[in-house]
């Protein structure tokens, strides 16, 4: 599928180079590279630790509370906020949010046609995905990630189901639509932007080891790659909360030889 042509993009407003660097690295400060600066902060403290680092353990969605109605607050605090700077993005990258989601296709112009593409990218990189991190496990260069902590309430496939939609158009949205779009407006080559996609969703990873840095950069490259032919981010956020919500709520039902073999247990 080809880029689309020029004319069907609307025009915008681009502020000068020195001012839109500052944008860049303000809004993602405020979200994935101080997300990536943590991990690499993170990932110090775990290969230095006494144990090693294929003998530790990262828990995604972690109860936040021992007392149900607290933690359900908690869990919706942390799913609420982070989208903040997806609206920030929308907001400065054309003089309306309606536009700037338009100009990345982050629509629900083409619904069916997103999903599939989503699920089947879900599938194209999630399968292998399961592959290389249990190779990483293997090799001691990845922590066992227990994908769901939450304690079993009648709130939490609804919680874990909205933090697989939140992390979709946090990733989606800032790392490859945002950021691709302004880099564009810097006038970097394609293979730039890719890579630059690519190496901020595979830095704010590395808390969990080397073998998912290096997964989520090759995800990276596939999806800024897709983003670039199709000027779409909607089928990448169907993608990415596809392969979450399996993984987060797939997790508790896996049989016991699946979970060991994965080294998930």
């Amino acid at each position: 599928m080809s880029s689309p042509a020029l004319a069907d993009v609307e025009p915008h407003d681009v502020p000068d180079r020195r001012r839109l660097a500052l944008e860049i690295w303000i809004v993602l400060g405020l979200s994935l590279a101080r997300s990536g600066v943590y991990a690499v902060i993170v990932l110090l403290d775990r290969v230095t630790a006494s144990t090693a680092l294929g003998d530790q353990t990262a828990t995604l969605n972690p109860s936040r509370s021992d007392r149900p109605w607290l933690d359900v607050l908690y869990q919706v605090y942390h799913l609420t906020f982070p989208l903040v700077p997806v609206a920030l993005a929308l907001y400065l990258l054309a003089p309306t949010m309606r536009r700037a989601a338009r100009r990345m296709g982050l629509d629900w112009s083409r619904p069916w046609r997103d999903l599939g593409v989503g699920v089947g990218l879900a599938a194209a990189i999630g399968i292998p995905g399961l592959g290389l991190y249990a190779l990483g496990r293997a090799l001691g260069v990845t922590v066992q990630v227990q994908p769901a902590g939450l304690d079993a309430t009648w709130w939490t496939i609804p919680v874990l189901l909205a933090a697989a939609v939140q992390a979709g158009l946090l990733e989606e949205v800032v790392a490859v639509g945002y950021l691709s779009e302004r880099l564009r407006d810097l006038r970097w080559k394609v293979p730039a932007v890719i890579a630059a996609s690519a190496l901020l969703r595979g830095s704010y990873h590395l808390y969990q080891g080397f073998g998912p840095f290096l997964g989520n950069v090759v995800m990276g490259v596939v999806l800024a790659l897709w983003y670039q032919r199709t000027r779409r981010v909607m089928p990448l956020v169907m993608a990415h909360a596809v392969m979450d919500a399996v993984v987060f709520v797939g997790y508790p039902l896996m049989p016991d030889g699946w979970l060991q073999a994965l080294h998930l247990v």
